[in-house]
């Protein structure tokens, strides 16, 4: 489960493991690119599971554009106090703890400048001083309380039972809540400098709300530029709750990695020529091709160029990740 958190070489120690090779489910919300440009080879069977889960609501999903409309920030605070008013309860992320800590989302390659150099992260939203802020401005009056990874174990379990419990009405947090919060009377978020999370964070992040069979709101607040990768990404999640049309959004964004090797995402490949999106019906022919050639020739001795390709790739070093998913 969750394998887009597992890599390459983990996945594969876990197989491995066994002493006749297992059958093998993967599961996941967010496909990794590398695992997409492994269904489009066709090492992995899909199956895609489209409806809600049971006692799930919808989620509409708003990109909050602070440089075109810095107005809409204050209609996302009135809309916290709205649903708190109403009895539910939000949560805030934020990509940093303090003002000088290292931003807790991924950042993406296609973010950099012409230079190779990340754009700068001064101002990004910290939990601590949104925390405080929020709590003497506008979401003064309301119960909030804040979550990060360097809280004391016994402290962070305090907290997530007090949101749990309904006596915290909002939660100011990193990405700690990504995977396995459940609050079902959680029914906004609101993230922060969003631009700075990967697409698979954000479809994550905002399925901590909508759990309970209210209505889920999320609301991507960033600078970022119309047109920039950043706000394409944005945009993108805004536009779908599909996770498997996310991580073909992901894949055109960050590329497959290798799929001959142990990146899973990435402009570095040992393709030449070949790219999987562009190329997908090209490859798609190529696999039923080959299965065709097996089943009437299972040797290749027919086709003894190609039987002699094969066996070079087989004895390179990356034959070792042909067949790890």
């Amino acid at each position: 489960d969750e394998q887009h958190r597992f890599g390459v070489e983990q996945r594969a120690a876990l197989t491995d493991k066994a002493g006749t090779p297992p059958h093998v489910l993967v599961m996941t919300a967010t496909p990794i690119p590398r695992t997409v440009a492994m269904t489009v080879f066709g090492d992995l069977e899909t199956s895609v599971l489209t409806e809600l889960p049971a006692g799930r609501a919808p989620i509409q999903t708003t990109v909050v554009p602070v440089l075109d409309a810095p107005h809409w920030i204050d209609r996302a605070w009135q809309r916290v106090r709205e649903e708190v008013a109403a009895g539910h309860q939000a949560y805030v992320v934020c990509p940093r703890i303090t003002g000088d800590e290292p931003e807790q989302g991924q950042r993406d390659q296609l973010d950099l400048d012409e230079s190779g150099t990340a754009a700068p992260a001064t101002g990004l939203a910290a939990v601590e001083e949104v925390a405080a802020e929020l709590a003497a401005g506008p979401l003064a009056g309301l119960r909030v309380g804040l979550l990060h990874g360097r809280l004391a174990p016994d402290e962070k379990d305090r907290t997530m039972r007090s949101f749990a419990a309904g006596e915290i009405d909002v939660l100011v947090s990193t990405t700690v809540i990504e995977v396995g919060v459940d609050v079902a009377n959680a029914t906004v978020m609101v993230l922060l400098d969003a631009d700075r999370f990967g697409v698979s964070q954000l479809h994550q992040l905002r399925g901590r709300v909508g759990r309970g069979g209210l209505p889920g709101l999320c609301l991507l607040v960033s600078r970022a530029a119309v047109g920039t990768p950043a706000r394409d990404r944005l945009d993108a999640v805004a536009a779908t709750t599909d996770g498997f049309e996310l991580s073909r959004v992901d894949l055109e964004q960050r590329r497959e990695g290798d799929v001959l090797g142990r990146s899973q995402s990435g402009f570095r490949s040992s393709l030449q020529n070949l790219r999987v999106l562009r190329d997908e019906d090209t490859i798609v022919a190529a696999r039923h091709r080959a299965g065709s050639l097996l089943d009437a020739d299972p040797e290749l001795t027919g086709a003894p160029l190609l039987a002699a390709e094969v066996l070079a790739l087989e004895r390179s070093v990356q034959s070792d990740f042909i067949e790890k998913s």
